[in-house]
């Protein structure tokens, strides 16, 4: 059975950092590509970022370029979102979703069927 846990959010000023990890169990970690979204309450689910299987290639959505970074440890089967510079709109619940593939699809942020498996989310209050 796999499992997909986050952790690391927590509350916040504007301007400052937290850094979210997603570990998984139940599959070879490094065989996937995964991704972080988020979901603020009233809004649809948003992309934030993708890494392939090797830690070699990320994306990032408007929201997260300059500021947030990805990254994965395949030996310690953990993909972290480093956060900076934080505004009280990345308010919301954040998600780590592992991915079919070991690459990140051009259709990646749609989220969808690309990602079978999701965690139940970490919450990131970002306060003024």
């Amino acid at each position: 059975q796999v499992q997909v846990v986050e952790s690391g959010g927590g509350l916040v000023q504007a301007g400052g950092s937290l850094r979210l990890s997603c570990t998984t169990s139940g599959l070879t970690f490094e065989d996937y590509g995964m991704a972080w979204f988020r979901q603020a309450p009233g809004k649809e689910r948003e992309a934030i970022s993708c890494i392939d299987w090797r830690g070699i290639d990320t994306y990032y959505t408007d929201p997260a370029k300059g500021r947030f970074i990805v990254s994965r440890d395949n030996i310690k089967d953990t993909m972290t979102l480093q956060m900076n510079s934080l505004k009280v709109e990345d308010t919301a619940m954040y998600y780590c979703a592992i991915g079919r593939y070991r690459s990140c699809l051009g259709t990646w942020s749609k989220g969808g069927p690309d990602f079978p498996y999701w965690g139940q989310g970490t919450q990131v209050t970002v306060s003024s």
